[in-house]
């Protein structure tokens, strides 16, 4: 890797150990993927990944404490991933002995170590971090040192800008030394779709299926899909954008998708057209029956599969504004189609506190709440680590937390019958 005098005097010492150990650690991460330079990182924030305060995680606190010990900080303020807990959400009295006492125990101390290296905001904790209401929007064709999956693809598809798929620790380590080494989507190359993915559905297809399809499928590479902007349109309005929010998240969690370009719609497809294509590039082509293979094929891993569901959630990634007031006026609609008042699956949906706070200033959130269900600022997969958590038979509309966890996957509109009293 060739360096900068810069970048080569931080490796050496001249501004510090601490720093030298980690322009030491980015040089060794860009070397394993043959980097061939570090570039500077463009954008204002950054975004980490480790949100929670977990017992196990020693390593970490005391990686934290060195970079403060040392008058380290971020050259950028960050956001984080959501909190683990919030005493609002249903959990009985064995399960917060093992959430409180045997699970997130370092929590607030943890917290507090970010606040000290660059955090936003006290309330910066959302896996979707790119919303207005949060602020950490990044611009077309700046370069980030993110990690979290789903942003990192979000940021990538929806709004053009540069990032790999980096992991936690690495993300903060760019930020302080303010460069990320230079391959993969950063690169004009890295960004070219290597399969195109043909919708032909005869319905919009769910987001969050139609992600899990693509992302078995290719893995880690780049698709270019055609023929879905026939059902979301070709404007990044705001119903687009939560759309492909959740099918970048099941792209990203049930492949390793990084980038994807969206004919007609996402900017860089806008402008490059099939020009984004690499020669011999491999075709997959989506219809109900390909949909409906990928749904069927789910494991089901409940101990009864047949078990009445005990808790819903919705929100993995985190629910937008305009989505929490979608799901309030469907929730009401089924409610008074099937004869109810509240719903009859304790039911969360999550989203950003800044988006929560946006939320309840409007009349939708008493109606929700009268509806009987419950808002909440966590991680619903922090919550379903917890193994007395994992028992439960959990339904969710989430393909990512139905990958990473014994939660059982259902489309919007099964969710909706589940919870509402309805039949499916």
């Amino acid at each position: 890797m060739i360096l900068t005098k810069e970048q080569r005097a931080i490796l050496d010492g001249e501004k510090g150990e601490t720093l030298a150990k980690v322009m030491k650690t980015l040089v060794m991460y860009g070397d394993a993927f043959e980097a061939e330079k570090l570039v500077p990182i463009t954008s204002k924030y950054n975004h980490l990944v480790t949100s929670f305060g977990l017992k196990v995680m020693s390593p970490v606190y005391d990686l934290m404490q060195q970079l403060l010990d040392a008058g380290v900080c971020s050259e950028q303020k960050f956001s984080v991933d959501p909190r683990p807990l919030d005493k609002n959400v249903p959990a009985n009295f064995l399960q917060n002995l093992v959430f409180n006492k045997f699970m997130y125990t370092k929590q607030d101390f943890y917290e507090d170590q970010l606040e000290k290296l660059g955090l936003m905001d006290k309330n910066a904790f959302s896996c979707t971090c790119y919303m207005d209401e949060l602020g950490n929007v990044p611009q077309k064709g700046e370069v980030l040192s993110w990690a979290e999956s789903s942003a990192v693809v979000y940021a990538n598809s929806v709004l053009g800008a540069r990032c790999n798929r980096n992991s936690g620790i690495l993300d903060i380590m760019g930020s302080i030394v303010g460069y990320v080494p230079y391959f993969g989507l950063l690169t004009d190359e890295g960004r070219k779709a290597t399969w195109v993915v043909k919708v032909q559905t005869t319905k919009k297809p769910e987001a969050q299926l139609l992600g899990s399809a693509i992302g078995m499928k290719v893995m880690e590479d780049v698709p270019y899909v055609v023929g879905l902007d026939k059902w979301i349109g070709t404007q990044l309005n705001d119903s687009a954008k939560a759309y492909l929010k959740d099918f970048g998240a099941a792209t990203a969690s049930n492949g390793a998708v990084g980038l994807y370009h969206i004919e007609n719609l996402t900017p860089e497809a806008v402008e490059l057209g099939k020009a984004l294509i690499a020669e011999g590039a491999n075709e997959y082509i989506i219809d109900d029956a390909e949909l409906e293979r990928v749904k069927n094929n789910y494991p089901v891993i409940w101990k009864n599969p047949d078990a009445s569901p005990k808790l819903c959630f919705v929100g993995c990634p985190h629910l937008s504004l305009e989505q929490l007031k979608d799901w309030t006026v469907k929730i009401e609609e089924s409610l008074k189609k099937n004869g109810k008042k509240k719903v009859t699956v304790n039911t969360v949906l999550t989203a950003a506190p800044a988006v929560l706070e946006a939320f309840n200033k409007t009349d939708y959130a008493q109606r929700l709440k009268a509806a009987g269900v419950i808002t909440s600022y966590i991680c619903p997969l922090m919550y379903m680590n917890n193994p007395l958590c994992k028992k439960m038979p959990v339904i969710t509309s989430s393909n990512k937390l139905r990958t990473y966890t014994s939660a059982r996957y259902y489309t919007d509109g099964e969710i909706l019958n589940a919870i509402t009293g309805g039949k499916n």
